[in-house]
């Protein structure tokens, strides 16, 4: 075996070798590319359904003439009977 078949069989062993190497490493990029698609859609429904349980304006006004109607009777119970 002459020195430049030696040359030709690293050189051709190194490529397939490097090109073995570099397929597994796109594979794994596809693979995390549709792994990235499958979360940035559920992250996506999650804020979807988050932004549709807001209170709403006309509710929590609803909610605060309650709350104040009530704390308003509490301080009316509290001076009759602090003025026994």
């Amino acid at each position: 075996m002459d020195i430049q078949t030696l040359i030709n069989a690293v050189i051709t062993l190194c490529g397939v070798l490097g090109g073995w190497v570099l397929k597994v490493i796109w594979d794994v990029v596809k693979e995390l590319q549709v792994a990235d698609k499958i979360l940035v859609e559920k992250v996506n429904t999650i804020e979807i359904l988050i932004a549709g349980s807001y209170i709403t304006k006309l509710d929590f006004e609803k909610l605060s003439v309650a709350i104040f109607l009530k704390l308003d009777r509490i301080m009316d119970k509290i001076d009759a009977k602090a003025d026994k």
